[in-house]
């Protein structure tokens, strides 16, 4: 990285300039203010006071890193190794999907549904977002996670120490039967639901770098994990208890008809806060 000196204002410009052509002026101080924030322990106020200083060398070193996995498509989340979701701090890397606004926008829908879950189930864990966020609101719950990628659940393992919040992780896949046992009142899950033929509508940031096996299913079975875990789900939810899904807003309508199929009491579509059709909701 060559600068005009070693100031903060210089490494700001070469931000700007490195990242022009990838992210949106707003994005890019977006980024700064995350990178500055976690690098260096800096806030935005302090990223503007500071912006005449000097930094030393160890401290280039901290923010240059960053910016070159950045420029090469990387997603911030994986370059800074962390993301903040339901007010927890998880590590996330390629072993595990980037939880997104609306997963963390169902985990809110649930948490004011009114429900008081004493077992949830969390299908297809990845990160572990969804099951801690879960457990920290309804603390007296027992959670099951499972996840059929080893892999990933060394990743929720690894956030379920971190923020010292107690989940049963289980090894599973929900396509072939790998379910955790006994009843349930709850069960959540954002399962694969991009079609293989789809894989070039995808940003190259996500087709690049996130794992493949948590986004993917065959073109010809596109609602395989709903089909399976809502056979599951209707056999395994007590009286009263609830499945939600996360999917994509052209699915959600086929994904209400398949469990509408399978005779839950209750199931219906919710918009996210984009006005898409998001969420599925069904009720035993």
């Amino acid at each position: 990285m060559k600068l005009a000196d070693n100031r903060v204002l210089s490494v700001v410009d070469e931000y700007r300039t490195q990242l022009a052509a990838r992210y949106p002026e707003e994005e890019v101080r977006a980024i700064l203010r995350s990178v500055f924030q976690e690098r260096m322990g800096w806030d935005a106020a302090q990223l503007v006071v500071k912006r005449f200083e000097s930094m030393s060398e160890s401290e280039l070193l901290k923010v240059y890193l960053p910016l070159k996995r950045l420029v090469a498509g990387e997603p911030l989340q994986y370059v800074l190794g962390e993301v903040h979701f339901h007010g927890l701090r998880l590590q996330v890397d390629k072993r595990v999907l980037i939880p997104r606004p609306e997963t963390e926008e169902m985990v809110d829908r649930i948490v004011r549904s009114g429900i008081v879950p004493s077992r949830i189930a969390d299908i297809g864990t990845g990160s572990g977002c969804i099951a801690l966020a879960l457990k920290n609101s309804f603390p007296r719950a027992d959670v099951v996670a499972t996840d059929s990628d080893q892999g990933a659940l060394v990743v929720a393992m690894t956030n379920g120490k971190r923020t010292g919040i107690q989940v049963q992780w289980e090894l599973g896949d929900a396509l072939n039967d790998g379910f955790p046992q006994g009843s349930f009142d709850l069960i959540v899950s954002n399962p694969p639901y991009v079609p293989v033929g789809l894989t070039d509508s995808l940003a190259a940031e996500v087709l690049d770098h996130e794992p493949h096996l948590a986004l993917f299913v065959p073109d010809d079975e596109p609602l395989c994990f709903f089909r399976a875990i809502g056979t599951w789900a209707f056999g395994s939810l007590r009286s009263g208890g609830a499945l939600w899904f996360e999917t994509h807003h052209d699915q959600a309508l086929p994904v209400l008809e398949v469990l509408i199929s399978f005779g839950f009491a209750k199931a219906e579509v919710l918009l996210d806060l984009s006005g898409k059709e998001r969420f599925v909701h069904a009720v035993r």
